[in-house]
């Protein structure tokens, strides 16, 4: 194994390629970035090399041509000389064996904690100071869902630990923006419902995002929902929308879209009539909790008011129709609309049994929205009508228009 090319502006500088870089070069899958440590070294020295400093608590140094990320040792005790020493305890303090490598300039692995070997029997494992950072027990549940595809599970000490950290209160104070950071990148992996189960069953979930956790074992008409159990609904929800949108907002929206359903009394099981207007203000406190970026509540919310608006736009009459697209704010924020209609998609599919089933509501209020649109307001004005009649009149024009779109899809589908 070589270590690729990029040697610092200063051949007296040491260096190791550390991290996800070393960890993907052992499992021969591509290389998205590279980080370094350098040993022997001051930040003083790094600045003189013309590194830019970036961070404060644990400052980083970006290198002047390639403007990738280095950084000394932690902990190192002012010791420069003993540079694999430095190098081994910086290793120890990260979170996972198999991110605890690093490759020398000459490529020798420095492995203190035996991650190569978990790399190879696909174990995901604790390092001795893991429990210093409880965002680490998100971090371990996003490299689950992103290996688990490969063949990785946790190591069963590593399970109970986190169980631990959760009973003894230790996420209890996790910073909002850090959860929302790991929420998105878990949301961009290849297998994100995978995140979500392993924070359940460490506990986890119910800490992070008891909206969804409180799911689980609250059932749904066996008519409609095969699965029954509301939260496998949401992950398999979550599983088709990543099919749909590599987007991580409209995957979220399409994981917390029935968080409703949660605050149904037990009395009235399975059925959760009016869920969709009870989910919306979860997903409001929810956002402001977790300081959500406001294009990520949005859409949740309006996926939570009207998914089943959507299931049922056939059936609308027209001005119903056009009723739903002005609370969807459709003719303005066309965008989000195509991502509602995508959530929505997956709702449907995200039950046992209807995975491949087609959604032709998605085309339709896509059409809808088209067809609303293109009403030209000029022709309704034409025979100048008073300030007070223009809206009453356009939004009639938009009504007939819809009325003769769903005549005309109706017999094209039928």
């Amino acid at each position: 194994m070589t270590e690729p090319s990029s040697p610092p502006p200063d051949e007296r500088l040491k260096r190791y390629l550390v991290g996800g870089a070393v960890r993907d070069m052992l499992l021969g899958v591509p290389v998205e970035e590279r980080d370094w440590l350098v040993t022997g070294a001051s930040q003083e020295q790094l600045l003189q090399n013309g590194f830019q400093q970036v961070g404060q608590h644990f400052p980083v140094f970006l290198h002047p041509e390639t403007h990738e990320e280095h950084a000394l040792p932690r902990h190192t005790a002012g010791n420069l000389d003993d540079s694999l020493a430095a190098v081994e305890e910086d290793l120890r303090r990260r979170d996972l064996t198999i991110n605890a490598i690093a490759l020398a300039s000459d490529g020798h692995l420095v492995d203190p904690l035996g991650g190569a070997m978990d790399l190879d029997n696909r174990i995901l494992r604790h390092t001795p100071h893991f429990r210093e950072d409880p965002i680490r027990v998100l971090r371990l549940a996003r490299f689950y869902a992103r290996f688990k595809a490969l063949g990785f599970h946790v190591a069963p000490e590593t399970m109970t630990l986190v169980r631990q950290m959760v009973d003894q209160g230790e996420l209890d104070q996790l910073v909002p923006e850090r959860v929302f950071n790991e929420f998105k990148k878990a949301l961009s992996e290849q297998a994100p419902a995978a995140f979500f189960e392993l924070l359940r069953q460490t506990g986890a979930l119910g800490i992070v995002l008891p909206e969804l956790d409180r799911l689980f074992g609250i059932p749904q008409p066996a008519r409609y929902h095969p699965e029954i159990d509301t939260g496998l609904h949401s992950l398999m929800v979550l599983q088709q929308a990543c099919t749909l949108s590599p987007l991580p907002e409209v995957r979220f929206a399409a994981l917390v879209h029935d968080v409703g359903k949660g605050t149904t009394p037990a009395t009235e099981w399975p059925r959760h009539i009016g869920h969709e207007g009870r989910g919306a203000p979860i997903i409001q406190a929810l956002a402001k909790r977790l300081r959500l970026p406001a294009q990520w509540r949005d859409l949740a919310m309006a996926a939570s008011r009207y998914h089943l608006h959507a299931h049922r736009a056939l059936e609308l009459r027209p001005a119903a129709l056009l009723k739903m697209l002005e609370a969807l704010d459709a003719f303005r924020r066309v965008e989000r609309f195509q991502q509602f209609l995508i959530v929505c998609e997956a709702d449907m599919r995200g039950r046992k049994g209807f995975e491949s089933e087609p959604y032709p509501q998605r085309a339709f209020l896509s059409g809808a929205r088209e067809t609303a649109a293109n009403v030209d307001p000029a022709r309704v004005m034409a025979d100048q009508p008073p300030p007070r009649q223009i809206a009453t009149r356009i939004r009639k024009a938009r009504v007939q228009a819809l009325a003769a779109y769903r005549s005309a899809f109706r017999s094209e589908t039928e």
